[in-house]
């Protein structure tokens, strides 16, 4: 299948190229802005970005300076997405045109991009409709999630949402349920885990936020025999993702 939705690497530096991105429809993740800097091209580029709903940080030039591949930031660098995201909406026509319960993976503030690489593999063998990932605290799209998914995001469709919590609300006004891995949970072996499910990994250091665990209907932990208390996340999400596709047959 041809990579219809890959774009150019994702940073963009100086205020031309940035400008010239937001005005050609890329999908920008980040905009890092020099702090204080008050010019009107500036200026231009963050309403733009407010147009687009693009997280904008005021950073010092150290920062900028830090970031910079080229030397010649002029203030503002831009991370774009490495492939469109898809909507909510997207994920659940997959399903249906499937003529499956909906099966969506949602990553609480998960940072490593081979993670997330590894989780959309996944994701795809696993036969999961679509990924969802927040927008804040969280990696992107980016070239390096390109690779490590090894091609699946040509075909597992990602959807990037402004709060976790809130698109879980509406999913299980839809019909769907979800679950969530922590180690306090119960045995995953010992919940019912078919139907129309949403399953939520954690971020790689904290786990599963508070206010995201509390709209989860179940708590699913993995049981380890081993000296140390925890898996990777990508790992995680592999064990539990294949206990559901047992238990959906």
């Amino acid at each position: 299948m041809e990579e219809i939705n890959q774009v150019q690497e994702n940073k963009i530096e100086g205020r031309n190229a940035v400008m010239e991105a937001f005005r050609a429809g890329r999908c920008v993740d980040k905009l890092y802005v020099l702090d204080g800097c008050q010019d009107g091209p500036v200026r231009s580029i963050i309403r733009e970005a407010k147009k687009k709903d693009t997280i904008v940080n005021f950073v010092e030039k150290s920062r900028l300076d830090q970031l910079s591949e080229t030397g010649h930031h002029q203030g503002v660098i831009a991370m774009a997405s490495s492939y469109e995201y898809a909507s909510v909406e997207d994920i659940l026509a997959n399903a249906k045109e499937k003529g499956e319960a909906p099966f969506i993976i949602l990553l609480d503030n998960i940072e490593d991009p081979h993670n997330l690489g590894a989780i959309i593999r996944t994701a795809n063998l696993a036969g999961a409709h679509g990924v969802i990932i927040p927008k804040r605290r969280a990696v992107g799209l980016t070239a390096t999630v390109a690779r490590t998914s090894a091609g699946a995001l040509n075909y597992t469709p990602v959807a990037k949402v402004t709060n976790l919590s809130t698109t879980i609300e509406k999913l299980k006004k839809d019909g769907m349920w979800f679950v969530c891995a922590d180690m306090g949970g119960t045995r995953m072996y010992d919940l019912d885990l078919k139907g129309p499910v949403g399953l939520v990994i954690g971020n790689e250091g904290e786990g599963v936020s508070h206010l995201v665990k509390e709209k989860c209907d179940f708590v699913a932990s993995i049981p380890m025999k081993g000296d140390i208390d925890s898996l990777n996340a990508s790992v995680a999400c592999g064990v539990l993702a294949y206990e559901i596709v047992r238990q959906r047959g």
